[in-house]
């Protein structure tokens, strides 16, 4: 009976430790599911959680919406320690909560279109910076008002100038006007009586702000010097070509007897003796137009470029003739010629060019002359160190372009100064050009105390 029951105790333990064994089996086999689950899921849970969760804020940093698969634990850290949380003013952009999206498929749409937007956003050309559709709705508007005149500019005691000194410039540049001025641009009579008289040729500032009191600047310098011309256009880029016109039509009106009309920028240094030394002799009742020409020149299509023109405003492959417009010299009659046939030619939004269209109306092929430089002068890649701020070789030239205020007052004193001497042993002026002493004549009623800033404004300089 013992025995029996022995056996039967026995045969429960084992019954007990299989049923242990089995239990602690399953359990492994359970944790291993778990973990394999775990393991696999885990993945595609990151790349869900950064693709909906974080789509935004990476946008706006500019990277892409899809991201490859991250791990689930980082190396070397671990997998759930975000340490202690900050303000939301004191958290790092990268720190910051990413904003979850109600609708992940139009997310993901969304950022497809904003990637395509972004890419072709830099492989577009810069788009132009006039408004020709602006310009080609304002095109037929030529006359406008003159706000500043100079009618006594061309009669003057001694009949009509000689020759006439146009400049083109903005109401901000009275440096570069004064320095004129006192230079190459300066009025009076030469001793043989060749009379050279200057105007400044302006529009109404395109940015009023930027110069306070932009007109009562202008007012004091006409009633100081009475060279301003000033016109109710605004004083842009491609309003060159109105202050073409609006000139020609001056001179038709009020210095219709000039013998010879030198136009040009304010940035050039004139020889004005070489120009005259050229003058004479020539006849004045016919046509003259010497400058530096440029021929065979094509439209520019490159829409970041200053001087695009579109096929909707040019649609020839080539340009007429036509004057660099840094400076060139025409004659009186050709002047009044050019202001009846510019009333005839489509204004074109590019001046230099436009006067060359109204040469071409006219039948009259400009000439060109290697004194005039309107594009500078470059220096020649096999000699590097060549000075060609000289005036030995300046003194050869009619106009150079590009030139700043300090180089052209500069440049004027060397040209007139009998010390400097060059290696032929003349000076820097082959032709004996002098001003009579009494170069500004003032009225009487003048206050003497209503001076400019003279010469010593630029010796500052």
């Amino acid at each position: 009976m013992f025995t029996k029951c022995c056996n039967q105790e026995i045969k429960m333990r084992r019954i007990h430790i299989k049923g242990d064994v089995l239990c602690t089996v399953l359990l492994l086999v359970l944790l291993c599911i778990v973990f394999y689950a775990h393991k696999s899921l885990t993945p595609i849970w990151e790349t869900m959680r950064t693709e909906h969760g974080s789509t935004s804020s990476r946008a706006l940093l500019g990277a892409p919406s899809r991201v490859k698969s991250l791990p689930s634990k980082p190396p070397n850290l671990p997998l759930c320690n975000p340490g202690p949380s900050l303000p939301a003013q004191a958290r790092p952009r990268s720190q910051s909560k990413p904003k979850v999206q109600k609708n992940p498929v139009k997310s993901k749409q969304k950022e497809k279109n904003r990637k395509v937007t972004t890419t072709k956003s830099k492989i577009m050309p810069t788009h132009p910076q006039f408004d020709f559709e602006d310009y080609i709705r304002k095109k037929d508007q030529r006359n406008f008002k003159m706000l500043i005149d100079q009618p006594d500019k061309c009669p003057g005691l001694k009949g009509e100038p000689y020759l006439l000194i146009a400049i083109k410039s903005v109401a901000a540049d009275f440096e570069k006007r004064q320095v004129v001025r006192r230079t190459w641009g300066r009025e009076g009579t030469i001793q043989n009586g060749v009379t050279v008289k200057t105007v400044f040729l302006l529009g109404v500032p395109q940015n009023v702000t930027a110069l306070p009191l932009w007109d009562r600047l202008l007012e004091y310098e006409s009633q100081t010097f009475r060279d301003i011309l000033l016109w109710d256009f605004k004083d842009t880029f491609f309003n060159l070509t109105l202050k073409e016109t609006h000139f020609l039509q001056w001179v038709n009106s009020s210095c219709s007897k000039v013998k010879f009309i030198f136009k040009g920028d304010a940035d050039v240094y004139v020889n004005i003796e070489n120009i005259l030394e050229m003058l004479d002799g020539k006849p004045v009742g016919e046509d003259l137009f010497v400058g530096d020409i440029i021929v065979h020149a094509k439209p520019i299509r490159r829409l970041n470029s200053k001087y695009f023109v579109p096929e909707l405003i040019y649609g020839q492959g080539l340009y007429p003739s036509y004057a660099g417009g840094g400076g060139f010299v025409m004659s009186g009659h050709t002047a009044l010629r050019l202001h009846k046939a510019c009333k005839e030619v489509e204004l074109f939004p590019i001046d230099d060019v436009f006067l060359g269209m109204c040469l071409l109306r006219i039948g009259l092929q400009p000439t060109r002359h290697e004194g005039f430089r309107t594009f500078g002068i470059v220096r020649p890649s096999a000699a590097p160190h060549l000075q060609v701020f000289d005036p030995c070789f300046y003194r050869e030239l009619m106009v150079v372009h590009s030139l700043t205020v300090p180089q052209i007052w500069l440049m004027w004193n060397l040209l007139h100064d009998p010390s400097v001497r060059c290696h032929s042993g003349q000076g820097p002026t082959s032709l004996p050009f002098k001003w009579r002493s009494k170069i500004f004549t003032r009225p009487k009623t003048e206050d003497p105390g209503k001076q400019d800033y003279g010469i010593q404004v630029f010796v500052k300089h």
